[in-house]
């Protein structure tokens, strides 16, 4: 599903004006290997992510999102970062401020494949194979590796 019902019934009430949502990011591990996918819109390849619905535990949101779009059962184990994105505007003028909410998942089973559309290709990647993932991205997966070093939150502070 590209664009959930809440989000276009709100849409219809604001236009397109910036719509503050808070969105997932699921780095899953699988052995050695990061889970990623190529996006149908874009192009662009990275982690699976998507909206959290009203009323969604976050975690539980990363969980679905690797089951629709790559067909996979993971565990979401912890969150790796919180940050803000700047402002997205999309080709129909939609404008979006999205809270991302980053999880390091371990996968549980099931073999990945484009299972909802959103993504046209997707699979495991070593760390060293990532040349064509944005570099925002790479760093969403560095932080889910990290674990729980205290110099990975807040900057390092």
């Amino acid at each position: 599903m590209a664009t959930p019902e809440f989000v276009l019934a709100l849409r219809e009430k604001i236009g397109t004006a910036p719509l503050p949502l808070v969105g997932v990011t699921a780095i899953v591990f699988r052995d050695e290997k990061v889970l990623i996918g190529r996006r149908a819109d874009n192009g662009s390849w990275q982690p699976v992510s998507g909206i959290v619905d009203p009323g969604e535990e976050p975690a539980d949101a990363a969980v679905r999102e690797c089951r629709e779009e790559a067909g996979i059962v993971v565990r979401a184990t912890r969150l790796a970062a919180v940050q803000q994105i700047p402002r997205i505007e999309y080709a129909n003028g939609d404008q979006v401020d999205y809270l991302d909410l980053v999880f390091r998942c371990d996968w549980v089973s099931g073999e990945p494949h484009p299972a909802d559309g959103e993504l046209t290709d997707v699979g495991w990647f070593g760390l060293g194979e990532l040349v064509d993932v944005d570099q925002t991205h790479v760093r969403k997966i560095a932080l889910a590796i990290a674990e729980d070093d205290p110099a990975s939150f807040a900057g390092g502070r």
